[in-house]
């Protein structure tokens, strides 16, 4: 007889965590947590692909009692479990003094990720400049500003630019995205993508949840991230990754335990 691993149409579970796995108040719900265990149990690898550091997620992947490999910054730092780094990708120093001058001339705020701090436009000094980069973030609440600097940065043609939101710019090295950190996960545990199933709500979550065997959409998600998604769950304030879980790991109607 099959074990109940074998069964499951899903072999890794791929999760966003900001709009996603963590509701408004950036908690993960008992409910979520339920799920997210009885996956775990059941032999479903469960990871992050979010576009927090390591600094800011490790919380969250600790309370989950989380051992797996972890793709961090949107792709830029992946790990294959909690003291194993697989690879990092770092922007140039030359294009972080470019991003602090355009942040600068738009009044933007600004924060971003070295290997070993985050780092916010208060906490600018010079010297950061040289420091190893992975991530780059822009913010502005007037969206033609932000429409301005994305234009501005893809004329740059080298870098990967998304968003998860809409007054915000996220930068990272050509071609590093989720899809890229989950790619790479898959092979490393020698897992095809048709049998991941991710969970997403920005437009940085777009390529993975196209990518995946199954890509989820929550309510809160932007139209366009519905529209490529394979299915929509519920919102992050109504557990929608818990249902998801539920309904499309275990194909079952949801309860809040089972």
């Amino acid at each position: 007889m099959k074990g109940v691993f074998e069964l499951l149409p899903y072999r890794l579970l791929a999760l966003d965590l900001d709009g996603t796995t963590l509701n408004d108040n950036k908690e993960i719900t008992p409910s979520t947590s339920y799920w997210v265990n009885k996956a775990v149990e059941n032999g479903v690898i469960v990871t992050f692909a979010t576009g927090r550091g390591r600094q800011s997620a490790e919380v969250f992947r600790k309370e989950l009692t989380l051992h797996s490999p972890m793709v961090f910054l949107n792709g830029a730092e992946i790990w294959k479990k909690p003291d194993d780094l697989l690879e990092r990708h770092y922007l140039k120093r030359q294009d972080i003094i470019r991003l602090h001058q355009l942040a600068t001339q738009t009044d933007s705020w600004f924060w971003g990720f070295t290997e070993d701090h985050m780092i916010r436009k208060p906490e600018w000094q010079d010297e950061d400049a040289n420091g190893k980069w992975m991530k780059f973030g822009l913010l502005n609440n007037d969206v033609g500003v932000v429409k301005e600097l994305k234009d501005e940065l893809e004329s740059w043609e080298h870098l990967e630019i998304t968003q998860s939101a809409d007054n915000n710019i996220e930068i990272s090295t050509k071609g590093i995205t989720k899809e890229y950190g989950i790619r790479k996960v898959c092979s490393l545990l020698k897992i095809e993508l048709e049998n991941v199933m991710a969970i997403g709500d920005s437009f940085n979550d777009l390529k993975l949840l196209t990518a995946a065997g199954l890509g989820v959409a929550m309510d809160n998600a932007s139209p366009e991230v519905k529209n490529a998604a394979d299915v929509i769950t519920s919102s992050n304030e109504k557990d929608g990754v818990a249902r998801a879980i539920c309904k499309y790991i275990f194909e079952m109607d949801y309860t809040e335990k089972c």
